[in-house]
């Protein structure tokens, strides 16, 4: 099992990093690879680091160990500024919420959770808000 979703080839195509900021999650960096026809980050750019950070919130909180087996079932988003530079990502999803997604594996073997990301360009502009539907099941 990977220790950070960085690890995962696309991910490391992509370039994401984990932020050195401890209060945020994943960092896309900034250069013209991510920028799309007006100068700003791409939809695309966005919407990985996005998935991305809610996968790596979701291994954090379970551990690398935690031999479950996690599938992204939706993604709702809202862009809210255009990007420009490197983006940082946060998570807000409650404590309660992993608490009730433990219960649930214990006790079905399976769960859904959902994760909220928030993004950030280097400006500190808010520029997208998504929530992530995660699938989680327990490997046999």
């Amino acid at each position: 099992m990977k220790h950070s979703v960085t690890e995962l080839p696309f991910n490391r195509f992509l370039g994401l990093e984990s932020s050195a900021d401890p209060a945020q999650l994943l960092r896309l960096p900034s250069g013209p690879q991510y920028l799309n026809h007006l100068g700003t980050v791409h939809a695309s750019a966005q919407l990985a680091l996005a998935e991305a950070s809610s996968g790596e919130f979701l291994l954090r909180s379970l551990g690398p160990d935690s031999a479950v087996i996690p599938v992204v079932r939706r993604l709702e988003s809202k862009f809210r500024k255009p990007a420009h530079g490197s983006l940082t990502s946060t998570v807000t999803t409650p404590p309660a919420t992993l608490d009730q997604l433990r219960a649930d594996l214990a006790a079905k073997g399976r769960a859904i959770i959902s994760v909220a990301v928030e993004l950030h360009d280097e400006s500190g502009a808010h520029t997208l808000s998504a929530t992530v539907e995660w699938f989680i099941t327990k490997l046999p």
